[in-house]
C-alpha cells in the first residue's frame, strides 16, 4: 500500500448553520455547492494531484490497466433497432474512442456507417445515439451529447443522401418524438436549456424545412417547474402523458390524431397511480399498478367508470418490462429471482415463453411495434451482453451480436443462500468467484446492492466485477429491500421513511460474510453508484468498522439539500424532502453528510464524480470528500475522482473510460491486498 506523505487538501470550513423544523443543521462546507467560483475551481484541481499522487504509485497499475484494456476494448454492438429490412444500431470498433450510427440491410448485410462522431471535429467526448427512425426508412433522429451530460442536442440524418437536415432541436431534455406518417413534419417535446420559458410544457408540429420559430403549440400542460410532459405515438394517434411531481405525484394522458380532427380527448386525469401507456392501431395499452401492485397490463377506454379491462393480469410476480411487437406483447417477469418472458397475443391470450437461460437478466430495447422480430439483450454474471432476435414464429432466440470480452468463467460459479437483517427478515444473497476462492475462508471480497425505486438487481455483466474475480476476490450482491424482486412490498419496505430498512439490510449483509467467516473487515470493500452511492455513503458513516475500502459513484450524500438542485424534486416519492417534517427527520437520521464524525477511522473511500452530472448533482461529492477528510483518523486515504466531462450518462470515451476503471480496480486491489 503505497504511503500517503501528504495531507489531504485544506478545506475551509465555513459553517452555515439552519434550523428546520425545529432542529439546528449546520453544513461546514455550502461553499462548495458553488461549481464555477474561482476556489472550487482551485480546490477541485488540489483534490485531483492529491489523488493521483495515490492512484499512480498503486503497485501494478499499469499491469491493471492494461488488463481492464482487454476487457474493454472489443468490438461493441448496442441501442438496436429495427425498420422495415434495415437494422440501425451503434458500433465501436477495437481501438475507436466512440460509437458510430451504423446501419445493416437484413440480417447477413454489411455494416454502413452512417454517423461518426470523430469527424464532427469536437473530441473524443462526442458522442451519439439513434433515437428514432421514421417508418420509411428515409430519415433518422439521433442524439448528440459532450460528456457525460443529461441533456443533448438532436439532429436529423437524411440516411439515402447521408445529409443532417437544417431541422435541429437544440440543447436540452427530449420528452418525446414522432414523425408524422408523411414524413413531411415531426411531432416533438422538448425542454430546451435556450429558451426564455424553461418551465413552458408543450407539444409542438414542426413542418421539415421550416424555420423552428414557426412551430405550433399542439397541446399544452402548463408553465411549472414540477411538471413532465412526454410525447409517445403509433400510426394514427398521438398521446401526452403529462406527470406532476407534488407530494403525491399526479397522472394525466390525452390522445389525438395525426389527420383529421385536432381534437384532444382525455383518456385519464388526476391518477394518483403508475400509468405507462402504449398505442398501438387505435389502442391504448398500458402497464399500471393500480389495484395491482405487482403490475399488469391493460386496456384503457375514454370515459367508462371502469376504464381499464386487463390484457395480462397482476401474477405473483413482479413485471420488469413489457413490449408490443406486431401482434405480440412480451413480458418479462422475476418471480424468485429469475427471469422469464412471456408472450400473448393483444387479447391477452399466452402463447408460450421465450426460452432463456434461467441466469439471464433481459433488457429490451427500443423495438418498432410494426415489426415481427422482437430484439432484446440478455446478460449474467459470467456472460458479457448479447444482442438478440426473436421470431414471433417460435423457435430458440438467435444470435444478432455479442461481446467477446476475454474472460475465461469456466473456474468460476455462483450460488444463492440467505441471511438475516437486523429485523428477522431472510435477505437473499448471490455469491460469485473461482471455485476455490468459494471454498476459502477469510477472503478479499466485493458487494454491491440497490435497494430503492423498486429496482432489482439481477445478474449483470461488470468489467470492474470481472477484473476482481480474476484476481482472487469474492463478489456478493444482496437483494436488499428497496427492490422489487419479491414485489412492490419489498420497495415499501424501504421507501421514504423507511429508507433506513435498505441500509440495515446492506449492513447486515457484511456482518453475515464476516461472521461467517468469508472475509474480515481488512478484506472487505463496497461499491455502488447513484442511489447505491447513497447506500455505500450511508453504510460507512455508520458502521466504518466493517469496511476496509469504499467506492462511491456519483452519489446523493446531502439528503437535506438533494431537491434543491437540477430536477431531484422529482424523487421526493421516494425519499421525502427536508419540506416536510417527518420525512426531514428521517432524512437527517442516515444522511452521510451530517453523520459523518470527527475522529473516526473510516475505511478508504474513493469517490467519483464529474462537473456534467445533472442527476446526482456533484456539489454531493465535493462536501463529502472535504467532510470526510477533515474528520476521518484512520490514515486511509479519501480521495475525490473528479474530472471535468463526468456525468451520470455512460458516454465516456474508450480511453477515459480505461483509466477510470483502472483507477477504481487499483485502489480495490491495494487497499483489500488483492494480488495483481
Amino acid at each position: 500500500m503505497p504511503a500517503l506523505t501528504n495531507p489531504p487538501p485544506f478545506s475551509p470550513v465555513e459553517p452555515v448553520t439552519e434550523v428546520l423544523h425545529g432542529v439546528s443543521v449546520t453544513d461546514p462546507y455550502r461553499w462548495l455547492e458553488d461549481q464555477e467560483s474561482p476556489r472550487t475551481r482551485a480546490w477541485i484541481s488540489e483534490q485531483t494531484r492529491y489523488a493521483r499522487s495515490y492512484l499512480d504509485s498503486i503497485p501494478g497499475r499499469e499491469r491493471i490497466r492494461a488488463r481492464i484494456r482487454e476487457l474493454l476494448d472489443v468490438e461493441t454492438y448496442d441501442s438496436l433497432q429495427k425498420v422495415a429490412n434495415r437494422y440501425f444500431f451503434r458500433k465501436r470498433r477495437v481501438g475507436q474512442e466512440q460509437f458510430c450510427i451504423c446501419m445493416r440491410e437484413g440480417v447477413d448485410g454489411s455494416d454502413e456507417v452512417l454517423v461518426d462522431p470523430a469527424l464532427r471535429g469536437t473530441g473524443p467526448h462526442t458522442a451519439l445515439r439513434p433515437l428514432r427512425i421514421s417508418p420509411d426508412g428515409r430519415l433518422m433522429l439521433y442524439e448528440v451529447k459532450q460528456g457525460g451530460e443529461r441533456t443533448g442536442r438532436f439532429e436529423l440524418l437524411d440516411i439515402q443522401d447521408r445529409t443532417v437536415l437544417a431541422d435541429s432541436l437544440p440543447r436540452g431534455h427530449l420528452r418525446g418524438f414522432a414523425f408524422d406518417p408523411d414524413n413531411s413534419a415531426f411531432y416533438y417535446v422538448h425542454e430546451s436549456l435556450e429558451t426564455s420559458r424553461p418551465c413552458y410544457r408543450a407539444a409542438y408540429r414542426h413542418v421539415l424545412g421550416t424555420d423552428a420559430h414557426d412551430d405550433v403549440v399542439i397541446f399544452f400542460a402548463g408553465e411549472d417547474l414540477r411538471i413532465r410532459l412526454s410525447l409517445i405515438s403509433d400510426i394514427e394517434h398521438l398521446g401526452f402523458l403529462v406527470n406532476r411531481f407534488q407530494d403525491i405525484p399526479l397522472t394525466d394522458f390525452h390522445v389525438r390524431r395525426f389527420q383529421g380532427t385536432s381534437t384532444v380527448e382525455p383518456i385519464i386525469q388526476g391518477a394518483s397511480y403508475l400509468f405507462e401507456p402504449r398505442l398501438q392501431h387505435g389502442r391504448i395499452l398500458a402497464m399500471t399498478d393500480h389495484e395491482s401492485p405487482n403490475l399488469r397490463i391493460v386496456e384503457a377506454f375514454q370515459g367508462p367508470a371502469t376504464p381499464f379491462r386487463d390484457i395480462v393480469p397482476e401474477t405473483t410476480a413482479v413485471i420488469q418490462e413489457w413490449a408490443i411487437i406486431g401482434s405480440r406483447i412480451f413480458v418479462s417477469y422475476l418471480k424468485n429471482l429469475l427471469t422469464a418472458t412471456s408472450v400473448f397475443d393483444l387479447s391477452g391470450r399466452e402463447l408460450g415463453q421465450v426460452p432463456l437461460c434461467s441466469d439471464d437478466t433481459i433488457h429490451f430495447p427500443a423495438n418498432d411495434t410494426l415489426q415481427d422480430e422482437f430484439l432484446f439483450e440478455r446478460e449474467s454474471f459470467l456472460k458479457p451482453i448479447e444482442i438478440c432476435r426473436y421470431s414471433s414464429a417460435g423457435g430458440p432466440p438467435s444470435v444478432w451480436a455479442r461481446r467477446s470480452v476475454p474472460f475465461n468463467d469456466s473456474e468460476m460459479c455462483c450460488f444463492r443462500t440467505s441471511y438475516f437483517s437486523k429485523d428477522g427478515q431472510e435477505i437473499p444473497v448471490t455469491l460469485v468467484g473461482h471455485r476455490d476462492v468459494m471454498e476459502a475462508k477469510n477472503h478479499p471480497t466485493i458487494m454491491n446492492a440497490y435497494g430503492g425505486f423498486g429496482v432489482s438487481t439481477t445478474p449483470q455483466f461488470s468489467v470492474l466485477v470481472a477484473s476482481l474475480l480474476e484476481r482472487g476476490c469474492r463478489f456478493a450482491l444482496p437483494n436488499i429491500r428497496g427492490g422489487a424482486e419479491f414485489g412492490a412490498g419489498w420497495h415499501k419496505a424501504a421507501k421514504r421513511r423507511r429508507r433506513q430498512v435498505a441500509i440495515d439490510d446492506f449492513i447486515s449483509a457484511a456482518e453475515w460474510l464476516i461472521h461467517t467467516g468469508q472475509t474480515e473487515p481488512r478484506h472487505l470493500g463496497i461499491f455502488g453508484g447513484s442511489n447505491a452511492g447513497l447506500l455505500v455513503g450511508a453504510a460507512i458513516t455508520q458502521r466504518p468498522d466493517l469496511f476496509c475500502a469504499a467506492l462511491c459513484m456519483f452519489p446523493l450524500l446531502d439528503m437535506l439539500r438533494y431537491h434543491l438542485f437540477d430536477n431531484s424534486f422529482v424523487w421526493r416519492d421516494e425519499f421525502g424532502t427536508a419540506e416536510d417534517a417527518d420525512d426531514s427527520s428521517a432524512l437527517h437520521k442516515y444522511s452521510p453528510y451530517h453523520n459523518v464524525r470527527d475522529g473516526t477511522s473510516y475505511p478508504a473511500i474513493m469517490i467519483v464524480s464529474g462537473d456534467l452530472d445533472q442527476s446526482c448533482n456533484p456539489l454531493h461529492a465535493r462536501k463529502m470528500t472535504a467532510r470526510l477528510q477533515s474528520a476521518s483518523d484512520s490514515g486511509r486515504p479519501i480521495l475525490l475522482d473528479y474530472t471535468q466531462y463526468r456525468g451520470h450518462s455512460p458516454v465516456q470515451p474508450l480511453s477515459c473510460r480505461i483509466e477510470g476503471l483502472s483507477d477504481r480496480v487499483a485502489f480495490l486491489c491495494d487497499q483489500l491486498c488483492v494480488p495483481v
